[in-house]
């Protein structure tokens, strides 16, 4: 496509419940970029279409993630095949994880799967996530891990990732990034957030050296257990997150 050629708007040509989750989608993609967490345009975020179809929305593999567009999302099917025109491919590795959850997950509408400096830090100790810090106690209810088993090319990972997923909101893949699912756009960012955000304070904590940390009171990290138990829930804050990309980050919904 020419650089000076915009796809054309998908509003007027698909239903209004899937017009939402591109604008959703689209502004997951902008969030991400603007908190620093995109890694060119290697990592993925994709929506669950509604509808029986089971058919998904993912970038198109080659835009940053601060150009992309609810319009320019690429649907696509449990089997990896492209299923309206697009002049883009989608990303082999973002298929596999994110078509893996979506068979499996009725309930993870929104997966956000990045490769940020702090999570990926996390994922290489041994400990994992430590409870250190209130948004790291907030999270670890939440939270699976899955082995580093390489560049997720290989179709056979899915089964075990599914697995090892469960009914987790949130994971950490070993020596590879961190994920999140979310029954809406506003509950997977909300996870993602609050995963990383414990991240990066593990791994300033940790400059001083892991004897010197101060774990929370097991008394206080069961109590925030029992909060949380109900999910990650990002409803109060989305409404916020748009306003700050239509100031920010604009476009995204066309």
């Amino acid at each position: 496509m020419p650089d000076d050629v915009k796809p054309a708007s998908k509003s007027q040509t698909c239903s209004a419940e899937e017009w939402k989750v591109r604008v959703e989608l689209a502004a997951l993609y902008r969030l991400v970029a603007l908190h620093g967490w995109d890694d060119m345009i290697y990592t993925h975020i994709s929506a669950r279409v509604p509808g029986p179809e089971h058919h998904f929305l993912i970038n198109p593999y080659g835009m940053f993630f601060d150009e992309i567009t609810a319009s320019s999302l690429v649907k696509i099917d449990l089997d990896g095949n492209i299923v309206e025109p697009s002049d883009y491919a989608v990303n082999p590795a973002g298929f596999t994880i994110h078509s893996a959850i979506h068979a499996a997950r009725e309930d993870a509408k929104f997966v956000l799967h990045v490769h940020a400096d702090a999570g990926i830090a996390v994922s290489a100790m041994k400990e994992g996530l430590l409870p250190l810090s209130q948004h790291a106690l907030i999270v670890m209810p939440h939270v699976a891990y899955h082995e580093y088993e390489g560049i997720a090319l290989d179709l056979g990972e899915r089964e075990r990732l599914v697995k090892d997923l469960g009914d987790k909101q949130l994971m950490i893949l070993w020596n590879h990034g961190t994920l999140a699912t979310g029954e809406t756009a506003a509950d997977c960012w909300q996870g993602i957030f609050f995963l990383e955000r414990a991240c990066k304070q593990q791994v300033m904590a940790l400059a001083g050296g892991r004897e010197n940390v101060r774990l929370a009171p097991k008394e206080a990290q069961e109590t925030v257990k029992q909060q949380v138990a109900g999910g990650m829930r990002g409803g109060l804050a989305w409404p916020g997150c748009l306003r700050k990309l239509d100031r920010l980050s604009p476009g995204y919904d066309a």
